[in-house]
């Protein structure tokens, strides 16, 4: 049986690594980082497909249906980057948002579970 003075160290400890699981991510941070991915990744993607089939716009001339005056070349790998940058932006802070709204959630209903299970006798000694 554990020491009496030994079960709130532990709960605490417990404490401590829930809030470390549960801590919501920075939305402004995870949106800028992948934002900055997709910028880098659709300009390198063009100014490849330029270098190595300059003939054939076929693959990348997809994305002008999504990135108005996207095209394949060194200015449209710009427009793509800044497109990559907009949307890689808005999908990791939406990201952000909803996991931290589902974590959130999660825990008050955890927390809410776990405290009615200690007073669950409450009534029972009345």
């Amino acid at each position: 049986m554990p020491n009496v003075k030994e079960l709130p160290r532990e709960e605490e400890a417990l404490e401590e690594e829930l809030d470390l699981a549960f801590t919501p991510l920075h939305k402004r941070c995870l949106g800028l980082a992948v934002g900055v991915a997709t910028a880098v990744l659709i300009a390198v993607a063009t100014l490849v497909h330029l270098v190595r089939s300059p003939d054939d716009p076929f693959p990348l001339v997809l994305l002008k249906q999504y990135m108005p005056a996207y095209s394949v070349s060194a200015l449209g790998a710009l427009v793509g980057a800044g497109w990559g940058f907009f949307s890689g932006f808005v999908i990791g802070w939406f990201f952000a948002f909803a996991r931290n709204l589902v974590m959130a959630i999660a825990k008050l209903v955890l927390r809410a579970r776990a405290e009615l299970a200690q007073n669950r006798g409450f009534l029972d000694h009345i």
